[in-house]
């Protein structure tokens, strides 16, 4: 996904001088490509991310097309203030990317664990959010952070991602059916998006049809996702590896409130806790109820 991004980054870079890529003292065995092809677009501003966004804020008021590069609590929770400030405030192009959600840093443990970050970006009024659930997205997201000309967060993850060219990834809709709609209709992102995906395929061999809507951009929220997608469903399951509280589930549920929307909203989620264990991120995701048997059943009850 980081590869696709960066390809994506780099073609846009090589017709565009005003790109400045930043990064918080991270992208080693990524990054050296881009500083040898551009080295007056990239700067490595070490371990002080909230100086990063000060430069980004400076190099944006001059004209530039600024992306910071960090882990995803680093480059958000760490310099909240800055971003509010200095970027949101003047709604400036800078584009901020936050490597690794959730448990992706399972062994690095609390410090690394991402869950507040999504949340936390809600809260500012300029801020886009996008979190990428394939690498075919991660390509368009690019597109669509530097031509919206104001403050963007994507979330992107770590390792290797499927491709699912076959439906469309427009950024100016905001989400794309993966599953064919149903009553039953799970709405995630990100990582956990497979998850999804793989417990609808296996509920669909039991006799159980759920669609499944992959919600890429999920701030500002989607104007015609009401009528295209929570009008027609009678129960929706939001699966994400964010804490529950202020992320997708939060937005839909404040959509289906606000609008009075005759659907019922069930979130899967991580607990509004904080996580001070280390382990792989499967085994958070089974003790969290976000993959496997725990999942499924989940579903099932939901969906009857």
């Amino acid at each position: 996904m980081r590869d696709n991004f960066l390809k994506s980054l780099t073609k846009l870079a090589q017709n565009d001088k005003e790109i400045i890529l930043l990064t918080g003292d991270l992208g080693f065995g990524v990054f050296e490509k881009f500083e040898k092809n551009f080295p007056g677009q990239y700067f490595n501003v070490g371990v002080a991310e909230q100086n990063m966004i000060g430069i980004a804020t400076g190099l944006a008021l001059e004209g530039k097309k600024v992306v910071t590069y960090s882990i995803g609590n680093f480059g958000t929770l760490r310099c909240l203030e800055q971003i509010k400030i200095n970027i949101c405030s003047m709604n400036l192009p800078v584009t901020i990317v936050g490597a690794g959600a959730g448990f992706s840093f399972g062994y690095d443990g609390p410090t690394h664990h991402g869950h507040q970050d999504v949340s936390s970006m809600r809260l500012l009024p300029e801020m886009s959010i996008v979190e990428i659930s394939s690498c075919d997205a991660a390509k368009d997201a690019v597109d669509y952070a530097v031509q919206s000309r104001g403050p963007c967060y994507i979330r992107l993850d770590k390792g290797p991602f499927p491709d699912w060219p076959e439906t469309e990834t427009d950024f100016r809709k905001g989400y794309r059916v993966l599953r064919p709609l149903t009553d039953v209709n799970i709405v995630s992102n990100g990582f956990i998006m497979r998850e999804a995906i793989s417990a609808a395929d296996v509920l669909k061999a039991q006799g159980v049809n759920v669609g499944v809507v992959d919600l890429f951009r999920f701030k500002p929220f989607p104007e015609c996702f009401l009528d295209d997608i929570l009008s027609l469903s009678k129960k929706v399951i939001s699966i994400e590896e964010s804490c529950k509280t202020g992320g997708l589930g939060t937005a839909l549920s404040e959509v289906i409130a606000q609008n009075n929307v005759q659907c019922s909203l069930k979130v899967i989620a991580a607990p509004d806790s904080q996580f001070i264990e280390y382990g792989d991120r499967a085994w958070f995701h089974e003790k969290y109820g976000l993959a496997g048997v725990t999942l499924l059943d989940k579903l099932k009850i939901f969906s009857h």
